[in-house]
C-alpha cells in the first residue's frame, strides 16, 4: 500500500518551505526572502502525529518571479497535486488576501482533492483578526498558523490526519525501510537532474541549460527491485567565489551536506569537458568525508557520435581515471542520461558494493595476508627505525547504516612509522584479496605504549616473561589513516 501524500501547495513565499521544515522536523527546504526560491518538489515524512504520512514542497504559483522556470515550476505543482491526496493551501496572513490567491483556490477545487487551508504567519493572537478575510475563499478547513514560531503545527496536523484516506480493515501500516541514500554530485550543468529523471523514467526534477536550475538537494524516495532507495538530486557545486546571491551560497552548503550525510555519492562528470578542477575539488569532498562512491560519467553518447574508435574511448577513459587517481576506489561508469543507456548495470553496481560492505576478512586470513605484504616489501627505513606490524584484525560490522566503511585496526610498534605511500600499498594488498569495490578503507593504528617502545629489543629473560600481562594494559586510542 503506497503511503498517503499530502502537497503544500501557494503562490511565492508565503512561508511553504518553512511550513514543510517545521512538519518534516528538520530544515530541508531552503528558506528565504527571495520569492521562488523552490523550484522542484521535495518530499520528506510528517511523524508529528499519529499517522505518518508524505509532505511535498512545491514550488510557488503565479506572481512570475522567475519567468525562466514559470512553466517547469507549473507543471512540477500539477504532478504533486494529481499525486497528493491531501492538499495543503498555504496563504500568507501579514500580506492578505491575494487576486493569486482566488484564482488557486478555485484551481484547487476543480482537482476534487480533501483541501485544508492553512494562514501563515500569524505570529501572535494580535494578528488573528488578519486570517478573516481569507473565510472568503469559502474553505471549510480553515487554520491559522506560524511555521516559523511553532504556533499550531500539532492542530494543522491533525485536520491533516482526518483528511487522509483510511486505511482499509486489516490492513497494516507501510514497514519502516532502511534505504540507501545517494547523493547524486557534481558542478553545474553536467547533468545531475537529467540522471535522476532517467533513473526515475519520470520528470521528477527541473532540468534546463540555465546553471543554477537546481537549489535544493531534493530528496526523491526510490524502488527498484524491491530494493529502497533515496535519490538526492543536488544543486551544483562551483567554487564559492563564482555564486549569484545567498540563496546560491545555500544550495553549495546544502549541496556539501548531501555528500557527508549520504551513503554513497554518484559523482557526475561531463565526458565532453574531461575532468575539471571543480571536480577534482568534489571528489576531494567525497573523499574527505569518507563515502562509498560511483563516478557516473554522463554524456558518452556525445562520445560515440564524435568517434566511433575503442581506442579513443579508451584513452578518454583512462584519461578521467588519472584525473581522479586519489579516488581509486570509486568504480567508473559510462552513462547517458539522454537515452537512459546503463541505468541497470549502475544499480548492480550500487547492489555489488552494498554486499561488500558487509564483507569481513577472518583474522587468521587478514594477518597472514598483512605478514606476507611486510614480508614481500618491507616498510621504510624511518630515521633508523622501522614500522612493525603486530597483529591485524577487522571488526564486526554493527552500524546499521547501509552501506557502512570497511575498517581495519592495525597494533604497531609505531604509529609515526607509516608512511602514506605505504600505506596504500597495505590497502591495495588488502584490496587484491577482498575489492571492497566503490568503498574507502580506512586503517586505524594502535600503538604500543612509549615505556614498552623504549624498551626495545633489549628485554631481559624476566622481562619478556612478563610481556603477555604487560601487552593487556590499556592501548591509546586509535589513530585513523584515510586517504
Amino acid at each position: 500500500m503506497s503511503e498517503n501524500t499530502v502537497a503544500i501547495v501557494g503562490r511565492p513565499n508565503v512561508g511553504k518551505s518553512a511550513l514543510f521544515n517545521r512538519l518534516a522536523g528538520r530544515r530541508i527546504s531552503i528558506v528565504h526572502d527571495m520569492p521562488g526560491v523552490t523550484r522542484d518538489r521535495i518530499t520528506a515524512r510528517c511523524k508529528l502525529g499519529n499517522r505518518p504520512f508524505l509532505i511535498i514542497d512545491t514550488g510557488g504559483i503565479g506572481g512570475n518571479v522567475d519567468a525562466d522556470f514559470t512553466t517547469q515550476v507549473r507543471m512540477e505543482v500539477d504532478i504533486a497535486v494529481a499525486s497528493a491526496d491531501v492538499l495543503l493551501f498555504v496563504v500568507d496572513g501579514q500580506s492578505g488576501l491575494n487576486p493569486v490567491d482566488q484564482e488557486l483556490a478555485k484551481q484547487l477545487r476543480r482537482s476534487g482533492k480533501p483541501l485544508v487551508m492553512a494562514v501563515n504567519k500569524i505570529d501572535h493572537p494580535k494578528h488573528t483578526s488578519n486570517a478573516a478575510e481569507f473565510s472568503r475563499l469559502g474553505f471549510e478547513n480553515q487554520i491559522s498558523i506560524s511555521a516559523e514560531h511553532d504556533i499550531g503545527i500539532l492542530p494543522l496536523v491533525a485536520w491533516l490526519e482526518r483528511e487522509l484516506p483510511r486505511e482499509q480493515e486489516g490492513g497494516a501500516p507501510p514497514a519502516e525501510k532502511n534505504p540507501i541514500h545517494i547523493a547524486i554530485v557534481g558542478r553545474p550543468n553536467v547533468g545531475k537532474s537529467s540522471l535522476t529523471n532517467a533513473i526515475l523514467q519520470d520528470e521528477r526534477t527541473m532540468v534546463s541549460p540555465i546553471s543554477g536550475t537546481t537549489r535544493d538537494a531534493v530528496d526523491v524516495p526510490y524502488e527498484r527491485h524491491g530494493n529502497h532507495y533515496v535519490l538526492i538530486d543536488t544543486a551544483g557545486i562551483r567554487p564559492r567565489g563564482k555564486v549569484d546571491n545567498s540563496v546560491e551560497v545555500f544550495s553549495v552548503m546544502r549541496s556539501e551536506s548531501s555528500i557527508r550525510r549520504a551513503d554513497l555519492c554518484c559523482l557526475v562528470l561531463d565526458a565532453t569537458m574531461g575532468v575539471t578542477a571543480q571536480d577534482k575539488k568534489i571528489a576531494g569532498q567525497i573523499q574527505e568525508a569518507r563515502s562509498p562512491c560511483i563516478v557516473a560519467v554522463n554524456k558518452w553518447d556525445l562520445i560515440k557520435e564524435r568517434t566511433q574508435d575503442k581506442e579513443t574511448h579508451t584513452a578518454v577513459l583512462d584519461e578521467m581515471r588519472a584525473e581522479l587517481f586519489f579516488l581509486d576506489y570509486a568504480p567508473v561508469m559510462l552513462v547517458s542520461a539522454k537515452t537512459g543507456a546503463e541505468m541497470t548495470r549502475l544499480f548492480k553496481t550500487i547492489e555489488r558494493i552494498q554486499r561488500e560492505s558487509r564483507d569481513r576478512i577472518g583474522t587468521g586470513v587478514l594477518n597472514r595476508l598483512v605478514q606476507t605484504a611486510v614480508t614481500t616489501h618491507p616498510p621504510p627505513n624511518e630515521g633508523g627505525r622501522r614500522l612493525k606490524v603486530l597483529f591485524a584484525t577487522q571488526p564486526e560490522v554493527r552500524t546499521p547504516k547501509p552501506v557502512p566503511v570497511p575498517e581495519i585496526v592495525l597494533f604497531v610498534n609505531d604509529d609515526k612509522l607509516l608512511t602514506q605511500t605505504y600505506r596504500r600499498y597495505l590497502e591495495a594488498q588488502v584490496r587484491a584479496h577482498t575489492p571492497y569495490t566503490g568503498l574507502p578503507l580506512t586503517l586505524f593504528l594502535r600503538a604500543r605504549p612509549a615505556r614498552e617502545r623504549k624498551a626495545g629489543s633489549g628485554l631481559s629473560s624476566k622481562t619478556k616473561k612478563d610481556a603477555p600481562h604487560k601487552a593487556k594494559r590499556p592501548l591509546k586510542p586509535a589513530k585513523r589513516l584515510g586517504g
